[in-house]
């Protein structure tokens, strides 16, 4: 199977277009990770950076750890690139949103050149968007003791106002390069080239949990070793199993039959066709994770500052509920992964305007009349099988917290067994082999599969 796979690979660079789409991705990814280590003038990143490392458990499952993985360390460095990707992918998700809620958006959508003037006004939101955030995180590393136990500086010039303006420029700056980027891989490159530079941020962190995996395996400061070979093998198995769910799952497809009726246009009869529409089980991607993770990062946080404001005890508590690792915060973040995929779903899966193109096109679900009743059981279709993709994304989502609470596993470690990382890495290295398998099929080349495709559904 091996050596299968890596004739595979060898075949992409014999068919010169893919080869050269190769490589200019993998050159503009180089660039994207220099840009992650250049510090920023007037700041002193190396400070940062040893308190990312002294604190590695604690700011793993926090917010500021968080945004730190999907900036591939940038934020860590305070490099050019610390504000990632993630403002371009606030101001696209928010862009969706609109378009399912404002009318007009909606009627942009759908008119020709539509979608183009929707990327604008995506690209003009992530420019606010940068220069907000980057004036929050230039005023965060101005004052650095608000990070608990941070003892240094991290503000290096003297003159204050200069280095606002500047921080603030560079990091809109970096952003908008990474975007840009991100456009051109899509462009000229192989796969989806904003997921990949995000992608690339999360493997980034690889060779540190391979070095926390073997720590937990060798004996250190005369204490004998914290887990045997039987644990070992047990967390390889996890990690074939949990990669295996995501892949199957991300795949999964319900097809609904669709039958076309004779038509005729013009002098010409057009004969019936029956086909599909497939349903993904996953419909919403990674999307409620991230929706739910960021949501509960401030209860907790709130809850605290009223007990220290209030002197209630009673606060305190509640806060202390809401952390990570306790039964009222699994329970609040399971049910919000659920209530955030049906959401995702009621605002991006349009049943309604899917049953109307049908009608328009002739076309009928068997059994099914067209009009209301096609969208109400594309309705049902499709509340059911979100079921098990929220359950599942739950599933994901708990067993790296899990993992680190039972077992005292490093975060380094657990964020690769399930959670955002894994899902997104999966999704993209699925979809970026799907685009390579057509470029080798199209040269009557093998696929990375025996049969020469991969699976985009079950059946």
């Amino acid at each position: 199977m091996f050596r299968a796979i890596a004739n595979t690979f060898a075949n992409c660079f014999k068919i010169p277009e893919l080869k050269s789409r190769i490589i200019f991705t993998l050159l503009l990814l180089g660039i994207c990770r220099v840009m992650a280590w250049i510090t920023i003038p007037g700041l002193n990143g190396a400070e940062l950076m040893k308190y990312f490392e002294k604190n590695a458990e604690t700011l793993g499952s926090s917010i500021l750890g968080m945004y730190s993985l999907f900036t591939g360390g940038a934020l860590q460095h305070c490099a050019v690139g610390s504000l990632g990707i993630m403002p371009y992918i606030t101001a696209t998700i928010i862009i969706q949103l609109m378009t399912a809620v404002v009318p007009q958006l909606s009627k942009l959508a759908r008119e020709e050149g539509g979608r183009a003037k929707l990327i604008q006004y995506g690209r003009c939101l992530t420019v606010i968007l940068c220069l907000g955030h980057g004036t929050l995180m230039a005023l965060t590393w101005e004052h650095p003791e608000k990070l608990p136990k941070f003892t240094g500086t991290l503000v290096l010039e003297e003159n204050l106002w200069w280095y606002r303006i500047q921080t603030v420029l560079i990091l809109t700056t970096g952003t908008l390069l990474l975007m840009w980027l991100g456009e051109q891989i899509t462009e000229r490159g192989i796969g989806n080239g904003v997921s990949l530079v995000i992608t690339i941020g999360i493997v980034a962190d690889l060779p540190s949990a391979v070095q926390a995996a073997y720590v937990m395996f060798t004996p250190h400061g005369g204490a004998e070793r914290q887990f045997n070979l039987f644990h070992g093998v047990a967390l390889v198995f996890l990690l074939l199993a949990v990669v295996a769910g995501v892949v199957a799952v991300t795949q999964a497809q319900r097809k609904i039959p669709v039958q076309y009726a004779q038509r005729m246009v013009g002098r010409k009869v057009y004969a019936g066709q029956s086909s599909f529409m497939p349903l993904r089980v996953n419909y919403a991607g990674v999307m409620p994770i991230i929706f739910a993770s960021a949501i509960l990062m401030f209860p907790s946080k709130i809850c605290y500052l009223l007990s220290n404001l209030k002197s209630m005890k009673f606060f305190a508590d509640i806060g202390r509920q809401l952390e990570q690792g306790h039964l009222v915060y699994y329970v609040l973040y399971s049910m919000m992964i659920l209530f955030f995929s049906y959401f995702w779903v009621a605002t991006q899966f349009n049943e309604i305007q899917i049953a109307d193109d049908l009608k328009k096109h002739g076309g009928y679900i068997p059994g099914v009349r067209p009009g209301q009743q096609t969208s109400d059981y594309l309705h049902r279709a499709m509340s059911r099988i979100t079921l098990a993709g929220a359950i599942f994304l739950t599933v994901i989502a708990i067993v790296p917290s899990l993992l680190g609470q039972v077992f005292l596993i490093p975060q380094a470690v657990t964020r690769f067994f399930g959670g955002t990382s894994i899902l997104i890495t999966v999704g993209v290295l699925l979809d970026t082999m799907r685009q390579m398998e057509s470029h080798l099929l199209m040269r009557h080349y093998d696929g990375f599969l025996k049969k020469g495709r991969i699976r985009g559904r079950f059946t």
